[in-house]
Protein backbone atom coordinates (compact mmCIF):
# COMPACT_ATOMS: atom_id res chain seq x y z
CA UNK A 1 0.00 0.00 0.00
CA UNK A 2 1.80 3.03 -1.42
CA UNK A 3 0.25 5.38 1.27
CA UNK A 4 -0.04 9.41 0.65
CA UNK A 5 1.75 12.11 2.96
CA UNK A 6 1.11 11.73 6.60
CA UNK A 7 0.04 14.99 8.89
CA UNK A 8 -0.46 15.06 12.51
CA UNK A 9 -2.74 17.96 13.48
CA UNK A 10 -3.55 18.99 16.85
CA UNK A 11 -6.85 20.18 17.72
CA UNK A 12 -6.86 21.98 21.38
CA UNK A 13 -10.38 23.15 23.10
CA UNK A 14 -9.55 25.32 26.27
CA UNK A 15 -11.79 24.72 28.76
CA UNK A 16 -12.37 21.18 27.56
CA UNK A 17 -15.00 21.89 24.93
CA UNK A 18 -15.14 19.79 22.34
CA UNK A 19 -18.80 19.95 21.13
CA UNK A 20 -18.45 17.72 18.02
CA UNK A 21 -19.26 21.14 15.46
CA UNK A 22 -15.73 20.09 13.21
CA UNK A 23 -17.25 16.31 12.60
CA UNK A 24 -19.27 17.80 9.70
CA UNK A 25 -16.49 19.38 8.12
CA UNK A 26 -13.91 16.11 8.76
CA UNK A 27 -16.88 13.95 7.17
CA UNK A 28 -16.98 15.50 4.07
CA UNK A 29 -13.29 15.55 4.00
CA UNK A 30 -13.09 11.77 4.32
CA UNK A 31 -15.97 11.38 2.14
CA UNK A 32 -14.56 13.40 -0.71
CA UNK A 33 -11.07 11.25 -0.54
CA UNK A 34 -9.26 14.36 0.06
CA UNK A 35 -8.14 12.94 3.61
CA UNK A 36 -8.62 9.69 5.46
CA UNK A 37 -8.23 9.90 9.11
CA UNK A 38 -5.29 7.06 10.09
CA UNK A 39 -5.16 7.40 13.52
CA UNK A 40 -6.18 9.58 16.60
CA UNK A 41 -6.08 10.49 20.48
CA UNK A 42 -8.13 12.22 22.24
CA UNK A 43 -5.99 14.06 25.18
CA UNK A 44 -6.92 15.77 28.62
CA UNK A 45 -4.84 18.45 30.59
CA UNK A 46 -5.73 19.09 33.90
CA UNK A 47 -5.64 21.92 36.26
CA UNK A 48 -2.61 20.53 37.65
CA UNK A 49 -0.38 19.68 34.42
CA UNK A 50 -1.52 16.11 34.28
CA UNK A 51 -1.75 14.83 31.00
CA UNK A 52 -3.55 11.51 29.84
CA UNK A 53 -4.98 10.26 26.54
CA UNK A 54 -6.59 8.08 25.34
CA UNK A 55 -7.26 6.18 21.42
CA UNK A 56 -10.50 7.51 19.91
CA UNK A 57 -12.03 3.87 19.82
CA UNK A 58 -11.33 3.37 23.24
CA UNK A 59 -13.66 6.41 24.58
CA UNK A 60 -16.90 4.92 25.65
CA UNK A 61 -20.29 6.89 26.61
CA UNK A 62 -19.79 10.40 24.74
CA UNK A 63 -21.87 10.48 21.35
CA UNK A 64 -19.61 13.14 19.73
CA UNK A 65 -16.04 10.97 20.21
CA UNK A 66 -17.45 8.11 19.12
CA UNK A 67 -18.45 10.00 16.13
CA UNK A 68 -14.82 10.80 15.53
CA UNK A 69 -13.72 7.40 16.34
CA UNK A 70 -15.75 6.24 13.50
CA UNK A 71 -13.76 8.36 10.85
CA UNK A 72 -10.51 6.55 11.42
CA UNK A 73 -9.37 4.13 8.85
CA UNK A 74 -6.79 2.33 11.35
CA UNK A 75 -2.72 2.48 11.18
CA UNK A 76 -2.33 2.41 14.66
CA UNK A 77 0.96 3.41 16.51
CA UNK A 78 2.00 6.17 13.91
CA UNK A 79 2.18 8.31 17.36
CA UNK A 80 4.42 7.56 20.29
CA UNK A 81 3.52 8.19 24.44
CA UNK A 82 6.58 10.57 24.07
CA UNK A 83 5.47 12.48 20.69
CA UNK A 84 1.62 12.78 22.94
CA UNK A 85 3.00 14.57 25.77
CA UNK A 86 5.40 16.93 23.52
CA UNK A 87 2.13 18.28 22.11
CA UNK A 88 -0.03 17.96 25.55
CA UNK A 89 2.89 20.46 26.87
CA UNK A 90 1.10 23.23 24.79
CA UNK A 91 -1.89 22.76 25.67
CA UNK A 92 -3.44 24.89 28.57
CA UNK A 93 -4.13 23.75 31.98
CA UNK A 94 -8.14 22.37 31.94
CA UNK A 95 -8.52 21.80 28.33
CA UNK A 96 -8.54 18.69 25.99
CA UNK A 97 -7.26 18.37 22.09
CA UNK A 98 -8.32 15.57 19.85
CA UNK A 99 -4.51 14.63 18.00
CA UNK A 100 -5.91 13.53 14.40
CA UNK A 101 -2.92 12.07 12.02
CA UNK A 102 -3.96 12.23 8.70
CA UNK A 103 -3.25 10.77 5.08
CA UNK A 104 -3.71 13.62 2.50
CA UNK A 105 -4.97 10.76 0.38
CA UNK A 106 -5.39 13.47 -3.22
CA UNK A 107 -1.71 13.30 -3.28
CA UNK A 108 -1.93 9.91 -4.67
CA UNK A 109 -2.67 10.61 -7.93
CA UNK A 110 -0.63 13.04 -8.58
CA UNK A 111 2.42 11.02 -7.14
CA UNK A 112 1.04 7.77 -9.21
CA UNK A 113 1.08 10.63 -12.47
CA UNK A 114 4.55 11.64 -11.09
CA UNK A 115 5.74 8.13 -10.97
CA UNK A 116 4.15 7.26 -14.31
CA UNK A 117 6.46 9.74 -16.45
CA UNK A 118 9.62 8.14 -14.74
CA UNK A 119 9.49 11.92 -12.03
CA UNK A 120 10.13 11.76 -8.61
CA UNK A 121 8.57 13.56 -5.48
CA UNK A 122 11.50 14.74 -4.12
CA UNK A 123 9.86 16.91 -1.43
CA UNK A 124 6.90 17.62 0.61
CA UNK A 125 6.56 20.43 3.37
CA UNK A 126 3.84 22.66 4.85
CA UNK A 127 4.02 26.05 5.49
CA UNK A 128 1.04 27.17 8.35
CA UNK A 129 -1.07 29.62 6.92
CA UNK A 130 -0.33 32.09 10.19
CA UNK A 131 3.13 32.07 9.23
CA UNK A 132 1.91 33.29 5.19
CA UNK A 133 -0.56 35.47 6.86
CA UNK A 134 2.23 36.71 8.87
CA UNK A 135 4.78 37.07 5.94
CA UNK A 136 2.46 39.01 3.73
CA UNK A 137 1.32 41.41 6.42
CA UNK A 138 5.19 42.19 7.18
CA UNK A 139 6.12 42.56 2.98
CA UNK A 140 2.82 45.17 3.14
CA UNK A 141 4.08 46.98 5.96
CA UNK A 142 7.57 47.41 4.23
CA UNK A 143 6.06 47.90 1.10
Amino acid sequence: MALGPIEVVVISFPGNRFDGSILPELQRLVDAGTITVVDGLFVLKDGDGAVTFTELDEIGGDEDAARLAALVDRLDDLISDEDVEELAAGLDLDSSAAILIFEHTWVKPLRDAIVGVGGELTANFRIPGLVIEELLAELQAAG
